[in-house]
């Protein structure tokens, strides 16, 4: 909004952001088997975010957490890009040794032993700006489109470029930029994976608006809707910003984009079962104004908040089953079922937006014209206010407003960002998924089964694939 921040802890636009990522940290110490596990790197408990999964039960247990973590703020806690790509970083790397020869994958291992000894935030930094989407990176008239390489010396690599939408980076200790598309050779100097210090010379943040933001700059703690806890998105703009060698993961190896790409979208669009605790948050708010507006046994209100669970729980079962059918890769980390990812995430592009109209549905206009929290202060003006803003007997005004401003918060206001816009482009928009989810689909394998019920017998299609329940399902 014009204003240099020089400390964003004490920015009250920032703080709430802020408090959610700490909330992280504090479930960790206080549900350990949820949110921590056993590192074979430290032999120590880690945070979760910060471990490379070992097995389906550790990814299962992602997604619990995640559940968990949204349910406790009421929106995005901001780590689980940077969990995702560590956990994608751990096999690519390794593939890269096994081709070229070189020494990533140690790099990287060293490189999660110190963020787990110190106990440190990740921020995973896909997104470029893309500039004419019809173009590779290397065909842009302004190469910086995309980030890339700049300069290399002895010490290590520059880069210059930006990432958009990056949720959570000044919250960061750590950023690691990774490519983010399909790569030609023409890119090499586009195929750049790296972790720099958060606050390292040569980059600027810039804060992302959201609506209803400056409202945490009002003095009054109502019409937030959720005062303690937000979402956070930055512009990441680097100039010639500086990667030690040790911290490089890919230079070059433009090949492996593609495979980060698609392996890193695999984890992060089953990660979006972090929405289903948002949504338990806004099923809560709509069973709440339903009885404060003394209706919570009317039928269609009733009808509605089963059919608002059913919504959440199938992103849930979607995403959870995904991770349960993971199967280990050759660096020894385990990958979850790419299809049951997609069709997860590709739910989430649409629910969440139907679970928040039956929210508003059932909170009703006065969502959006309820009279401003000092208005129902004022001394003479408020007292008419309560008089008539009155819902159930032995409900309080302030009460129902706080629970209306709630809603509006999360179907429309600072946190619609992270549930509703961030739900649809996170992680890919919905036709990524779509496209991801025709090149698993075997179509052709499921025709054959059709055609032998049916006694049809021709060659058009004989072949059928055996390999296709081992793709789907994960089974050795």
């Amino acid at each position: 909004m014009g204003e240099w921040v020089d400390e964003p802890v004490d920015h009250p636009m920032v703080r709430p952001s802020i408090n959610a990522v700490a909330e992280t940290y504090d479930l960790a110490v206080r549900e350990e088997e949820l949110a921590t596990a056993e590192s074979p790197l430290t032999g120590k408990k880690v945070n979760r975010f910060l471990h490379i999964a070992e097995s389906a039960h550790d990814l299962v247990q992602q997604n619990l957490m995640q559940r968990k973590l949204g349910q406790n703020t009421g929106t995005c806690f901001q780590r689980c890009v940077g969990m995702d790509a560590l956990n994608a970083l751990h096999s690519v790397t390794y593939e890269i040794d096994e081709k070229h020869h070189t020494n990533y994958h140690k790099r990287f291992l060293d490189f999660v032993r110190m963020v787990q000894e110190s106990n440190e935030v990740i921020g995973g930094a896909m997104t470029d700006t893309k500039g004419d989407r019809s173009k590779t990176p290397s065909e842009q008239v302004d190469p910086d489109m995309y980030t890339h390489v700049v300069d290399v010396d002895e010490k290590g690599v520059y880069v210059t470029g930006a990432k958009a939408h990056q949720t959570g980076c000044i919250n960061s200790h750590w950023i690691i930029i990774m490519p983010t598309i399909r790569l030609t050779e023409d890119d090499v100097d586009y195929a750049i994976v790296g972790a720099f210090r958060a606050d390292a010379p040569g980059i600027i943040y810039v804060y992302g608006r959201q609506s209803c933001d400056t409202r945490s700059m009002e003095g009054g703690d109502i019409d937030v809707g959720n005062e303690q806890y937000g979402g956070q998105e930055a512009t990441i703009i680097m100039d010639r910003v500086f990667i030690p060698w040790k911290y490089v993961f890919m230079h070059r190896e433009w090949e492996f984009a593609s495979m980060l790409v698609e392996r890193f979208t695999c984890y992060h669009r089953r990660s979006y079962v972090c929405k289903t605790g948002v949504g338990d948050v806004l099923i809560g708010a709509a069973g709440v104004i339903a009885d404060y507006n003394g209706v919570p046994k009317v039928s269609h209100i009733r009808d509605k908040l089963v059919e608002m669970n059913h919504l959440n729980e199938t992103i849930f079962g979607c995403g959870t089953s995904s991770s349960f059918m993971a199967q280990p890769l050759k660096s020894g980390v385990y990958l979850n079922n790419d299809m049951m990812a997609q069709v997860c995430k590709h739910n989430v592009t649409r629910f969440p937006y139907e679970i928040a109209r039956s929210a508003q549905d059932i909170a009703g206009g006065l969502m959006v014209t309820l009279p401003a929290e000092q208005d129902f202060k004022d001394p003479e003006i408020g007292k008419i206010l309560r008089k008539y803003y009155v819902g159930r007997k032995g409900v309080s005004v302030e009460d129902r407003s706080r629970i209306l401003r709630l809603i509006e918060n999360m179907t429309m206001g600072r946190n619609a960002v992270g549930y509703l816009t961030e739900s649809m482009h996170g992680a890919g928009s919905p036709q990524a998924q779509r496209i991801q989810i025709q090149r698993q689909m075997q179509i052709g394998y499921k025709k054959n089964l059709a055609k032998r019920l049916a006694g049809i017998n021709d060659d058009e299609e004989t072949h059928e694939n055996s390999e296709y329940f081992k793709h789907i399902f994960g089974l050795n």
